[in-house]
């Protein structure tokens, strides 16, 4: 049976600090799409996602794809943008089974009236508080990040098979 390696003093700071300030700028910017739109976080990555495609639009799948969010979560955050006019959803022309979320004129409203609010508070808590190097290396360090996860299998990390220790 292999032994834990657990975190050192430095690494355990690294990823408390790590946490801390992922879930506090999390929470600055809830509170200022709420106040400025009355838009979820979630909400408004879908709307700023769209936006991003000259026809505003994706399929549903990959918009969750995109969005690192399961497809009946995205069904439920499309149906609240959809109530309040910010998106539609259309049926794929050459597959019927496709459906494309659209953003909506009243959606890029939202977005446009929205994002220097959104931006003001991400160079607010983050970015400015950064050198230009640093940006740098926290975009290496979370592309990596990311290039691990999206290689490792689907489901909970295990570091041996259950019930196997490893080598």
């Amino acid at each position: 049976m292999s032994e834990t390696r657990w975190l050192s003093e430095s690494e355990m700071a690294m990823w408390m600090a790590y946490l801390s300030a992922t879930h506090l700028l999390e929470r600055r910017v809830e509170d200022q799409l709420k106040v400025d739109s009355g838009l979820t976080h979630a909400q408004y990555e879908i709307l700023a996602r769209l936006s991003e495609h000259p026809d505003g639009q994706l399929r549903m799948t990959e918009l969750a794809r995109r969005l690192i969010i399961s497809k009946s979560g995205l069904t439920y955050q499309i149906g609240q943008l959809e109530r309040r006019g910010l998106v539609a959803r259309t049926t794929c022309p050459s597959d019927e089974r496709g459906v494309f979320a659209v953003l909506t004129e009243e959606g890029s409203r939202c977005l446009e009236r929205t994002a220097p609010g959104h931006v003001a508070v991400v160079r607010a808590f983050l970015v400015d508080r950064l050198t230009p190097e640093e940006v740098e290396t926290m975009r290496q360090i979370m592309t990596k990040a990311v290039a691990a996860m999206e290689a490792a299998p689907a489901g909970p990390f295990r570091s041996s098979p259950p019930g196997k220790s490893p080598g």
